[in-house]
């Protein structure tokens, strides 16, 4: 199972990523430690803010991919509805392939 993970950082700016061990990154991220993200480093993670779940590398990438290309705005609203993902990403990717945590 791969994890589709959305962080606030310290600047309030939302860090995108990806894995399979959910506990394992985000305790690299914040504690910024060596393996954590170079933007985490700098920005300072400081919540999960939402995750997803997918069955593959390649649909969790595609969510990941597209995801990072939403405006703020439309991340914070991912955040706040994770259901809004067919809306803001419904010709992109397939809603059905994902589930939401947090």
């Amino acid at each position: 199972m791969y994890y589709i993970y959305m962080l606030r950082c310290e600047d309030n700016s939302i860090y995108t990523g990806i894995t399979t061990d959910i506990e394992k990154r985000m305790t690299e991220h914040f504690t910024r430690n060596e393996k954590c993200a170079k933007y985490t480093m700098t920005h300072h993670a400081k919540k999960l803010e939402r995750y997803f779940t997918a069955e593959n590398r390649k649909s969790a990438s595609k969510l990941e991919y597209h995801i990072k290309r939403l405006k703020k705005a439309d991340k914070e609203a991912l955040i706040k509805e994770p259901k809004m993902i067919g809306a803001l990403l419904g010709d992109k990717v397939d809603a059905e392939d994902y589930f939401v945590g947090k």
